[in-house]
C-alpha cells in the first residue's frame, strides 16, 4: 500500500493539452486546424442550426404541443357531470365548489365550477356554479331544484 505523496495518475488518464495555432513547427500553426476561409474558419460566425444548406431539424419537424393562440384570459373551469353530482348528493342538498373540494369530488379550483348535462338527474339539487351547459341547467330545473349562476 502507497502513502499519499506517492500517489500519481494512472497513465493516460492526464493528456496534455494541444496548444493549436502555435506557429507552423507546432504541427498545428497557420490556420490551427479550422481549414481555409469559408464560415468554420472565422471567429464567432457559427450560425445555429445551420446544416450545410439543407433545411434544418427545426423547419423540417412540424409544430407540436400546446400554443397560446389568444392573447386574451383563458377561463378554465372545473366540469362536473350530472351523474356524479346524482351519485354523491341527497335531495335538497346545496352544491358548490366548497362542498365539491370537501367531499374530493374535484381536485382543484381554478376559474370556477361548471355543470356538464351527462347523466340523468334523480334528486333535487341547489347548484350554484359559473357555468351550466343548458341541458345540464334544463335538468336541474326539471327536477325542481335551482341551478345558480355565481360571479
Amino acid at each position: 500500500m502507497s502513502s499519499l505523496n506517492e500517489l500519481k495518475n494512472s497513465k493516460g488518464a492526464v493528456v496534455e493539452h494541444y496548444r493549436k495555432g502555435r506557429g507552423v513547427g507546432s504541427g498545428n500553426g497557420k490556420t490551427a486546424g479550422k481549414g481555409q476561409k469559408g464560415q468554420g474558419a472565422h471567429a464567432h460566425t457559427k450560425k445555429n442550426g445551420f446544416e450545410g444548406g439543407q433545411t434544418p431539424i427545426a423547419r423540417r419537424l412540424p409544430k407540436f404541443g400546446v400554443r397560446k393562440t389568444h392573447t386574451g384570459h383563458h377561463v378554465q373551469y372545473v366540469c362536473v357531470s350530472l351523474s356524479k353530482l346524482d351519485a354523491a348528493f341527497k335531495d335538497g342538498d346545496t352544491v358548490n365548489i366548497t362542498v365539491l373540494l370537501e367531499r374530493k369530488l374535484v381536485k382543484k379550483e381554478l376559474d370556477g365550477l361548471k355543470v356538464l348535462g351527462n347523466g340523468e338527474l334523480t334528486k333535487k339539487l341547489v347548484v350554484e356554479a359559473k357555468a351550466f351547459s343548458a341541458s345540464a341547467k334544463a335538468a336541474i330545473e326539471a327536477k325542481g331544484g335551482e341551478a345558480k349562476v355565481i360571479e
